[in-house]
């Protein structure tokens, strides 16, 4: 389950038993931090905690502060300086050297148009933006999570209508560059910060295959909160029963499994049957799909380079494109033995692929290990 599943039925529970909750949020970071903007946890009036803004330096703290600004009933910045070693509030020594910037907002469960309600429209679409409005001058109103873009471009929620058509054009560039971004709109004398959240569907994994291997590599799969589909010819082994709930099981001829499937760029196939014939006659259809951007064969490149003698015999383009995207062997060299392992090093790389990194040693990477790719607020005059 995602970490947003889990705070939307956890907002869902205590809506229904009437518990008071507030919205925790990390709206920007400076420097190091073990969680980026974006990163949410929900507490309830009896404390309890639901997500993580942290590694679990800062939600102790971050409790307190919730309920605090529950009890005023008013949205609430906090900046933690995780630089700062002498700092007692958030423990010493912490060593991450970064400015997090934290907001803290009271659900009020009558408006439709509340921070968790905003943020379930946004994930029940496709690739979508959610606008949070914040002031570093924490003398100022905070308003919080205010729009959201759906994927049609249509902007809903509380916008001021001299920011509509400049929200609407910065959030088409977060959507184009695939980037959350940060802007500091002035406007009428004042300067307001925003963050612009970029929402995407999570991965959809495709398991062409439903032994015993690929329950194992499903239920891993489901635990990082992927869109998982299973599908074999075989009744026996396609059955609901055999697999999670949240994966969708189908019984299907080769030639038939993309009528099942819609394919983008977050799609990975992994073709895992044990039957020769079956996975060819998918990677035949697979590999003109011209968003799909991952196709893992399991077995050994001998099974692969079988493959590829068949396909050249037939009228199939197999350009260095298309072959580009086929990964057979299998998953990352991590010297994985046994079906867990196995399911480790396939979805690390398709993890890789996907984001479009190298999988490697982090010791070995210069700079830092998250991307800060729009991290600085950029100034706009309206």
């Amino acid at each position: 389950m995602r970490e947003l599943d889990a705070i939307l039925f956890a907002y869902d529970s205590a809506k229904k038993e009437t518990r008071s909750v507030v919205l925790a949020t990390v709206i920007h970071v400076e420097g190091s931090s073990y969680r980026r903007a974006g990163a949410r946890m929900l507490v309830d009036e009896f404390g309890s905690i639901t997500g993580a803004i942290s590694g679990g330096c800062l939600e102790g703290d971050a409790q307190r502060k919730a309920l605090h600004a529950l009890h005023q009933n008013q949205n609430k910045v906090i900046t933690y300086d995780t630089s700062n070693e002498e700092d007692a509030v958030i423990g010493a020594q912490l060593g991450c050297n970064g400015i997090i910037q934290v907001l803290f907002e009271p659900i009020d469960f009558n408006d439709t148009n509340n921070a968790i309600e905003i943020l379930r429209q946004a994930q029940s679409h496709g690739s979508s933006v959610v606008g949070t409005f914040f002031h570093l001058d924490k003398r100022e109103k905070q308003i919080g999570t205010s729009c959201w873009l759906e994927d049609s471009g249509q902007l809903n929620g509380m916008v001021n209508n001299k920011l509509h058509n400049q929200l609407l054009q910065d959030s088409a560039i977060a959507v184009s560059q695939k980037s959350s971004l940060f802007r500091e709109y002035i406007f009428e004398g004042q300067k307001h910060y925003v963050f612009l959240e970029l929402f995407q569907p999570p991965l959809k994994l495709v398991l062409v295959g439903a032994g015993n291997d690929a329950q194992i590599l499903a239920q891993m799969a489901e635990v990082l909160g992927w869109d998982i589909a299973v599908i074999d010819g075989r009744h026996t082994h396609a059955k609901e029963t055999r697999f999670a709930a949240s994966c969708r099981v189908i019984v299907s001829k080769p030639e038939k499994v993309l009528k099942n499937i819609n394919i983008d760029q977050r799609t990975a196939f992994v073709l895992m049957t044990h039957n020769y014939n079956y996975d060819l006659a998918v990677l035949r259809h697979l590999i003109e799909e011209i968003d799909l951007k991952y196709i893992g064969i399991l077995g050994p490149k001998k099974k692969y380079d079988r493959m590829l003698l068949e396909m050249e015999k037939e009228p199939i383009e197999l350009s260095k494109k298309k072959l580009a995207k086929v990964y057979a062997p299998i998953g990352l060299d991590l010297g994985a033995e046994t079906p867990a392992e196995i399911a480790l090093a396939i979805l690390a790389e398709i993890q890789a692929v996907i984001t479009g990194t190298r999988g490697s040693f982090l010791k070995k990477k210069e700079g830092p290990i998250h991307k800060k790719k729009n991290n600085d607020f950029k100034q706009v005059i309206i």
